[in-house]
């Protein structure tokens, strides 16, 4: 009678687990037909007025931006805790000259001329 019982209970938790799957596959299916019927009508309306169709897209917004945005608020408030405002500052700096922050500290590799082209 227990191995019954453990042979049931396995089975009705791979059935609701199979359950809860595919719910969640049936949910991301059903998102994505509404953006692409959203798409769809969008072009057939852009047809009817006489419009260029123009593909969705994130329209103006830069992955590279954000990183950059979040990567120097970064390093800003890390320069403000720690006190030093003007190590930051010069890491800022040879950044925007091209020398990479910490390229000081590399011993193993010997440094060579940047060619500009």
């Amino acid at each position: 009678m227990n191995d019954f019982a453990t042979t049931a209970t396995r089975w009705a938790i791979r059935i609701v687990l199979m359950l809860v799957g595919l719910v969640f596959f049936l949910c991301l299916m059903a998102v994505a037909g509404s953006l692409a019927l959203l798409w769809g009508l969008r072009a057939l309306w852009a047809r009817l007025t006489g419009q260029p169709i123009m593909p969705m897209s994130m329209g103006g917004m830069s992955p590279f931006a954000g990183w950059q945005t979040v990567y120097r608020s970064g390093a800003e408030w890390m320069a403000q805790s720690s006190g030093k405002a003007s190590a930051a500052e010069e890491r800022d700096s040879r950044s925007r000259r091209g020398v990479l922050p910490g390229a000081g500290d590399v011993t193993d590799v010997q440094p060579r001329e940047v060619h500009e082209s």
